[in-house]
This record gives C-alpha cells, structure tokens and sequence, in this order.
C-alpha cells in the first residue's frame, strides 16, 4: 500500500505547488475575487440567484447521457491563487474567530472590507459542528490534510483522489453541456475537499454517511471540448439548512429530491473504492447461494476492533 499511498501524496501535492513563506505577501497581492462569499452558508438574497457560479447544482434527475445543462467551471489564474502554506508556518498563524482581530492586523485588511467578512465567513463555517453523521474539517496545509485524511480512512488504507479536467483556451466560465456518460465511482468512504476564501488556500473537506453517490461525468461543450468533472448527488438533504442556496437554485425543499453538483478544477474528492469478493457455494447440483464481501469495510472493522 505504500506505494498507494506515494502516488495519493503526489496528487495532493499538485494542489500546493506553488508554496511561499510569505503569508503577508500572500495577502497584500490578494484579489478580491479569492475571496467570494462561501454560497449556501451566507444569507441568502433573491439577487444572488443571479450569480452565474451557482450554476454547478442540478438535480439528479439530469444526470443522463444527452441532457443539456447549464454549468459554471470557474476559470483561475494559478499563480494568483492563494496556496497552501507549509505546515510550520501554517500552524504558526491563529486560524480562530477569537482571532480575527489580530489576523485582520497581521494581513493588513481593514476590519470592514470584503475580505475581512470572508475571513470571517470561513473561519465561522470551519468553526461549525458537523451535522449528524458528517464528518469534516479545515485544513490550511498539506500535512494536516493528509494527517485528518488518514485518520478518517484508516491508516495505512490507500485512497484515491478525484478532481475536475482543467479547462484550458477558455475564457467563459459558464456554458451549456451535454452529458456524454455518467459514470459512478463505486465508494465505501469519501471526503470532498472544497477551497474557502481567505489570504492563503484553506481547504474545507467533509463527508456525509451513506447519503453520497460519486459520478464521473464526461461533458461536451457547444465548441464541441470535452471534459471530466467529478460529481456528488447528496440523496438525503432532509437536515440541511432550509436556506441553503442549492433549495433556491433548484427550486427544492430539503428532503424533497436529491442534489447534485460538480467540483470545480481546484476542489478534489477523496475516496476509498468499494472493492468486493463474490463468494458462491453450490448446493445439492442446482441451488446456488452468493454472498459479497466488502474487503475495505472488513478491514476497516478489523482494523478497529484491533484484530
């Protein structure tokens, strides 16, 4: 598993390639557009279903081969995008609500401005208890990633990480896709990772038992480019907020029909496959008995009970 576990560091990786030791640098060449409100937990307002980037929900119903869907993929600069710090001067640097004071100081924003509420927003939203049965946490380094990353999947288990096809030659961020295949990705764990506004990259990642699908979703663009997004149907929306954006957007209640929606190219889903053993006896010539095995839930079990 070890060298599973090499090739899950070196994607992780790619998501922390450009590392700087400056965090106030980070903040000074700031764009205002890293720090967008987080949709689905601000207030929301009828004018903001008028933003194009909450075109990436759609409903499940949708997700067939030949249906036509409107889909914002947005489009950044790498090198203007705020990155990962290492662990040492990550955990060198508050990250706490009773902080902010001091952090508005030390990046040098004023206590009113856009990316200050962001700041706020984010560190609030990594502040929140997880609801029943999710699981998440915030990560301002690779290390602390792969370290929450591990001890949710178990150690030594490999897993896989998932992202969006980055979309190159493209200047329009919102278009019209046909879906060519939809895939599912067959999963006994997952941990989507989704990027939060603030000076430097603050991954939010969070997983939700047995309510989850994951797609592979092969797209065509009207200029006829094709790309594969990742894809996430959460089936039970029941306690969600009822203001959550995605109920205003689809024109849904919670509980009512499941939610989907895509990552963009700088999120990433992490997941441990579903692997299983068919095991078939045959009795008396004729009658034949089958019993699946699920081989990463048996060993996580094993694991736990220290067998």
């Amino acid at each position: 598993m070890e060298g599973g576990y090499l090739m899950m560091h070196v994607l992780l990786l790619q998501f922390a390639i450009f590392h700087r030791s400056a965090a106030r640098d980070l903040a000074a060449k700031g764009n205002p557009s890293n720090f967008q409100p987080i949709h689905g937990h601000t207030p929301f307002s009828s004018a903001m279903l008028h933003d194009p980037s909450l075109k990436v929900f759609f409903k499940a119903e949708n997700l067939k081969a030949g249906e036509v869907i409107p889909l914002y993929f947005p489009i950044k600069d790498p090198l203007k995008t705020p990155s990962l710090l290492p662990q040492e001067e990550a955990d060198s640097i508050p990250f706490s609500s009773s902080q902010l004071p001091y952090l508005l100081d030390f990046f040098g924003l004023h206590p009113h401005s856009v990316q200050a509420n962001s700041m706020k927003q984010t560190l609030k939203h990594c502040e929140f208890p997880p609801l029943e049965g999710e699981t998440k946490f915030c990560a301002t380094s690779l290390e602390s990633m792969l370290e929450n990353l591990r001890a949710i999947f178990g150690q030594g288990v490999d897993f896989k990480v998932l992202t969006t096809t980055y979309i190159e030659n493209s200047s329009i961020p919102l278009k019209n896709y046909t879906i060519l295949s939809p895939k599912q990705v067959e999963v006994q764990k997952m941990m989507g990772c989704h990027t939060l506004p603030y000076p430097y990259a603050v991954f939010y990642c969070h997983g939700q038992k047995g309510d989850t699908k994951i797609y592979l979703i092969k797209l065509r663009d009207e200029q006829g480019q094709i790309i594969e997004a990742v894809g996430v149907c959460h089936m039970d929306t029941s306690h969600w907020d009822p203001n959550h954006i995605a109920f205003q957007v689809l024109g849904v209640k919670p509980g009512e029909a499941p939610i989907c929606h895509v990552f963009p190219s700088d999120n990433m889903v992490s997941v441990i496959e579903r692997w299983s053993l068919g095991i078939s006896w045959i009795l008396n010539g004729s009658s034949t008995i089958i019993i699946e095995v699920d081989l990463i839930g048996l060993y996580n079990d094993l694991h736990y009970r220290g067998i």
